[in-house]
């Protein structure tokens, strides 16, 4: 039975010293009393290692061991600890001879206190690039923490996002669904490369939106949403039948790939993006007065409006700029899908500008990093920014706005 261990009183500075020391640099007081502080945590973790010894091998220093184990006490190391609100600490580990004991108090291959490995988390995740990290991290804790330190502490919820980004849809019902892609700059293999992320919000029937999908892809490949569609369907459940409509640029193919995927849905080409496209092939003499039609098409107060401006949009430029007439005349019919839709949500139906305001946030967070360590770093920062994203949009339901554009009644004539 092993004997019982008496804790031994830590050294700790003398208060008079350090109060002298003080008053010589007042200024420089919290540096001291960290100072003091540390070196005090220091003896005390030495101390603390020493009883656990002790306790381990079941008896006092100079006490001799009876029976048949022969082990003891074969000096100590040297070794470094980081510890918030401390900083890093220089301290001794104990050793026994037999190499049979390790510390429960500071594990062998620990380095850093797990509170501090939370606040580097939400150092990463809320903006800071790994090598701003490495560079603060040398003021505040009195070491440099690496980029290979913060990349395992990422790992430890890579597992939770990939639940998170993959989760069951079944039970949600979806009636609208907005996609989009963007590229970021990512490091593949030994490669830099321009990587695209294919994006899905979805619109519940309260008016809820959610993020159904963030996922690597090809977004200028049909088939490649094809894919993501059927695996949000067959894999994690989401109801096809339940989607009213698509919201999309003018991919070539997506549409129809979309209609194939959900048979009940249809398609609402944005209008930023045709206008876009209608007005890249405008000499610049007429592009103030095109772009005036395009938003009275776009804006009418109905779609039999809506239709009336377009003809009046074909007779008057027909003759002048065709390749501007042509671009339009091919998207205007999934331009004007929004109009059989409620009224209120046509503002925020009529374009792609819900996921446009996702991808910007996107690059405004992923922009200190410039290069992205990889896949799993793309989706740890992104599904963060989403989730964070979601909590915005519980008191923001989609729709139930005017039809007017921003500002709009600010600009035109009483």
């Amino acid at each position: 039975m092993k004997s019982v261990i008496k804790v031994t009183d830590v050294n700790v500075p003398e208060t008079m010293e350090t109060f002298k020391a003080i008053l010589a640099e007042p200024e420089k007081m919290f540096e001291m009393l960290g100072v003091d502080f540390s070196r005090a945590a220091e003896r005390a973790v030495t101390e603390l290692i020493k009883l656990e010894l002790t306790d381990f091998l079941g008896r006092e220093k100079y006490e001799r061991k009876t029976g048949k184990d022969k082990n003891y006490r074969n000096g100590s190391y040297k070794r470094t600890y980081t510890v918030k609100n401390l900083g890093t600490l220089n301290f001794e580990v104990k050793r026994d001879r037999r190499g049979k004991f390790n510390s429960k108090l500071i594990k062998r291959y620990d380095r850093y206190d797990p509170a501090l490995a939370g606040d580097m988390l939400a150092m990463f995740l809320g903006g800071m690039s790994t090598r701003n990290i490495n560079m603060f991290s040398s003021q505040l804790l009195g070491r440099k923490i690496s980029a290979a330190e913060v990349s395992n502490v990422n790992k430890e919820i890579n597992g939770a996002i990939e639940l998170w980004r993959t989760r069951p849809l079944n039970g949600i019902q979806i009636k609208y669904m907005i996609t989009d892609g963007v590229n970021f700059t990512m490091r593949v293999g030994h490669h830099i490369e321009k990587v695209p992320m294919l994006i899905v919000i979805g619109v519940t029937y309260d008016n809820k939106r959610l993020f159904l999908n963030i996922q690597q892809g090809d977004k200028e490949k049909a088939s490649t949403w094809r894919e993501m569609f059927r695996d949000m369907k067959d894999v994690r459940g989401l109801n096809k039948d339940d989607i009213q409509l698509g919201i999309m640029d003018g991919l070539t193919g997506l549409e129809k790939v979309f209609g194939e995927e959900f048979p009940n849905a249809k398609t609402q080409r944005c209008t930023v993006h045709v206008a876009r496209n209608v007005l890249a092939k405008v000499p610049c003499s007429l592009k103030e007065e095109t772009s005036d039609k395009l938003r009275d098409i776009f804006y009418a107060p109905d779609k039999k409006a809506a239709v009336a401006n377009y003809k009046t949009f074909v007779e008057e430029y027909q003759d002048i700029i065709p390749s501007a007439v042509n671009c339009l005349g091919r998207s205007i019919k999934s331009c004007l899908t929004f109009f059989s839709f409620p009224e209120h949500e046509w503002i925020s139906l009529r374009t792609t500008n819900a996921i446009e305001r996702v991808n910007k946030e996107f690059k405004r967070r992923t922009k200190p990093m410039e290069i992205l360590a990889g896949e799993k770093s793309a989706y740890l920062l992104l599904c963060f920014v989403a989730c964070k994203m979601e909590l915005g949009w519980k008191c923001m339901p989609f729709g139930n706005k005017s039809n007017l554009p921003v500002l709009a009644q600010f600009t035109q004539n009483a």
